[in-house]
């Protein structure tokens, strides 16, 4: 069996490694020229879904390499005003990390793709843009053929969208099956743990995911990324050639609310990084001083302004050798920090049954719309969950802890 993949973001390079891993032939093709080529986010948060995936595809020294670099383990989730008025706070079962149902951590983007590419450098291509698809067996007696913007071809038994929310192959195998604006918007940013910043931190980030409620139109997520073992130290004992240019410990801060609490997304989309990041500091304006102090102490180049963006729920369809992954076809708000969770958990649930086709247990269609049954159905449930929250006061960010309170009645 051959499997070709369209996107190396994480649930991409996941099943990637996994398919790799049982035997399988597969190849990556990704648009951009690099892992770093654009931002894309920098803190995730992490659980038991998003764990076992990684847990069932990685070699176990590169599972090893991925708890190692991830961050102190989130005990809470803390909701504060803006004058770090605390209004709810929700304390979590003591992680386990050898046991990856019980994992609750933070990880940084670009170390888990970094994690996740190791190994697979000579599969993954990098700065090939997909363009469309044909079915139909050719000379190879394989059923899929991609194509590509610089005139390559590929063909496969199956072809895998992870290429995002925009994803190309979803617009041709699934037209009914849309991506829209929210009406959210989020500005992220990024600040180094220096000296200064870890005198000024706020005391709940040493212990979890935090969320401001600054008002009813803007709320703001903030995250610590302090590594367990410095990635590079781990990747010495562990994967010697990971790269992970000089990763440190930083704060994650992300601006989330109505579009209307932002500047136009035309001028917003025109500023430079610098001026994203002034908008940043106008509107922490009046709020507590250690959280003007994380916004003013961010790099203006690792500013970056986003919409957010959802998928509608589809019903399922018949079963083809063209199926997807990830926001390519379950695209969320970022509210209840499931969207990399879920794609991990398609990659590894994806990875198992072609795994079973490929070895004769069951046929290969009937192994792909296993998948999608369960795929759809948790998926689209990540949806709805993570939209309602987004809908409520205070910004998609700060209704986190919010309603994980009074879903389980418990407070601090």
């Amino acid at each position: 069996m051959r499997v070709v993949i369209v996107g190396a973001g994480l649930g991409g390079l996941c099943l990637a490694q996994g398919l790799r891993r049982a035997g399988v032939e597969v190849a990556v093709y990704e648009r951009d020229a690099a892992l770093d080529a654009r931002r894309q986010g920098y803190r995730l948060h992490l659980d038991g879904r998003a764990a076992q995936g990684l847990h069932a595809c990685l070699p176990p020294e590169l599972y090893e390499l991925f708890t190692a670099t991830t961050g102190r383990p989130s005990r809470q989730v803390t909701v504060v005003t803006k004058r770090l008025k605390q209004l709810h706070r929700v304390r979590f079962p003591e992680p386990d990390p050898s046991v990856p149902a019980r994992v609750n951590t933070s990880v940084d983007r670009f170390v888990l793709r970094t994690i996740l590419l190791a190994g697979l450098e000579d599969v993954v291509h990098f700065d090939r843009t997909f363009v469309r698809y044909e079915h139909g067996a050719g000379r190879s007696g394989k059923t899929v053929r991609a194509f590509f913007a610089d005139g390559a071809e590929d063909t496969a038994d199956v072809l895998v969208a992870a290429d995002g929310a925009g994803s190309r192959i979803r617009g041709q195998y699934l037209p009914h099956a849309r991506v829209r604006d929210t009406g959210d918007r989020a500005l992220y940013g990024k600040t180094p743990l220096t000296d200064e910043i870890r005198g000024r931190l706020p005391e709940m980030l040493w212990d979890g995911f935090a969320a401001v409620v600054g008002s009813r139109d803007l709320g703001m997520a903030l995250g610590l990324v302090q590594f367990q073992e410095p990635p590079a130290q781990a990747a010495a004992r562990l994967w010697p050639a990971a790269d992970f240019k000089d990763a440190d410990s930083y704060v994650m801060w992300a601006l989330s609310g109505k579009g209307r609490a932002f500047p136009a997304d035309e001028r917003m989309r025109a500023m430079d990084d610098p001026g994203l990041l002034e908008v940043g500091a106008r509107l922490v304006r009046g709020w507590a001083p250690e959280l003007r102090a994380l916004v003013e102490g961010a790099r203006p180049e690792d500013t970056f302004f986003l919409n957010i963006r959802t998928s509608d729920p589809v019903e399922r369809w018949p079963a083809t050798p063209v199926t997807l992954l990830g926001d390519a076809i379950h695209a969320m708000p970022p509210s209840r920090g499931s969207g990399a969770n879920i794609a991990l958990k398609d990659a590894g649930l994806l990875c198992s049954e072609l795994t079973a086709a490929a070895c004769g247990e069951r046929e290969l269609l009937e192994a792909i719309d296993r998948y999608e049954a369960d795929m759809v159905d948790y998926g689209f449930t990540a949806v709805r969950d993570s939209l309602a929250l987004a809908r409520q006061g205070g910004g998609p960010s700060a209704a986190l802890a919010s309603l994980v309170s009074r879903l389980t009645g418990r407070r601090g």
